[in-house]
């Protein structure tokens, strides 16, 4: 009998963290995919106010309280011009049990699950959590998803795709012809869309558009974690058509309950207090990317332009990402995000521009030892 289940066996921590291992406890860390700015005061007073009151000692709807699915649905309207039904909404464990909520309800065992390659590293392993088989597509030159190759990937075991836009690992942005594209796909092969847009509100050329806009078989993650900066909060949602939020909260309701309720007040109040904040750190990370980017560019290495979250991903040369490590900098070698990463790193600039400047002398100094 086997002491462990197939399906953890199957999957292995990130390999992210084994970066992070390997460097010294001074580096100057490029690798985390966190904003370094503080959650909004409004937010927070949010939570506390809600504590002070008594509100948060008991379990809240399993969907999330009626305050914040009220305000989820009024972010949809107000951001992607969505009529999304607060009954058609969960609130989670952040952006990652959303995901889960999702692979689970919708794959059985074998079905496939095709995502971007590169891409999110929770993909892979959700999938294969799931019971089902993990189906990688690679992206163009620009590090787009191409909606030609999802549709050629599609066979009758595909149960679901994914897209990521804004991406990580990429910070590429999917644009509208894209995006309808998807919802078209979706709807004419009857399978799920499955669009991740945590980093939506982070852009900085174009626009955003979910493929929700165009079709119905679309299931839609957010969270609080990026746009707010409210990782550790771990709240964020996921909204589809009353029959898939139905399937999913089944598993929701076994797997968490509700999200914290402290976490659910401090959202809604993100959600529906001043949003210029949102703008403010926006602004902030276009000015590090156009830093990094010069930077990279003066070393010669190519990087796709990154349209919006706060990431880049060079082209690196063979014993780039160790002589960087090497020289005191963490970044994450591109393969950890698939085999289709080969050859590239992937550089997060949430730090401030001297901190950016300061790795980017690192960064020069190993591509000579390399070059």
């Amino acid at each position: 009998m086997s002491r462990f289940s197939d399906r953890v066996e199957a999957i292995s921590i990130s390999g992210i963290r084994e970066v992070f291992e390997a460097a010294s406890d001074d580096a100057i860390n490029l690798g985390l995919g966190q904003p370094d700015f503080p959650t909004p005061a409004h937010a927070r007073r949010g939570a506390i106010e809600a504590i002070e009151a008594g509100e948060v000692d008991a379990y809240t709807s399993n969907k999330g309280t009626i305050g914040l699915r009220e305000a989820i649905a009024e972010k949809h309207a107000r951001d992607n011009d969505l009529d999304v039904d607060p009954n058609d909404v969960i609130a989670t464990a952040g952006g990652s049990e959303a995901l889960h909520l999702a692979m689970e309800a919708h794959v059985n065992e074998g079905e496939e699950v095709i995502f971007p390659d590169p891409g999110f590293v929770a993909y892979d392993a959700l999938t294969k959590l799931a019971g089902g088989t993990p189906k990688p597509v690679a992206l163009r030159d620009d590090l787009t998803l191409d909606p030609a190759a999802v549709e050629e990937a599609i066979t009758d075991d595909t149960a679901v795709f994914v897209v990521n836009s804004p991406a990580n690992p990429t910070g590429t942005v999917q644009s509208p012809e894209d995006m309808r594209e998807f919802a078209r796909i979706a709807d004419e092969h009857d399978v799920l869309c499955l669009s991740d847009e945590v980093y939506e509100r982070i852009i900085f050329e174009g626009d955003h558009r979910s493929p929700m806009e165009f079709g119905e078989n679309v299931a839609v993650v957010n969270a609080c974690s990026k746009t707010y900066s409210m990782t550790g909060w771990r709240l964020g949602w996921v909204t589809s058509t009353t029959d898939r939020i139905e399937r999913m909260l089944r598993v929701h309701q076994y797997v968490q309950a509700c999200a914290s309720a402290p976490a659910q007040y401090a959202a809604e109040a993100a959600l529906s207090g001043p949003q210029d904040v949102v703008a403010e750190m926006r602004d902030s990370f276009h000015e590090r990317r156009d830093v990094l980017l010069d930077g990279l560019a003066d070393m010669g290495l190519e990087t796709p332009t990154p349209q919006g979250a706060f990431y880049a991903m060079p082209r690196v040369p063979d014993g780039w990402i160790d002589a960087v490590i090497d020289e005191g900098v963490v970044v994450v070698p591109g393969e950890a995000f698939g085999e289709h990463g080969a050859g590239h790193a992937r550089i997060s600039y949430a730090v401030d521009v001297e901190t950016l400047k300061e790795a980017l002398d690192a960064m020069r100094a190993a591509t000579d030892r390399v070059s």
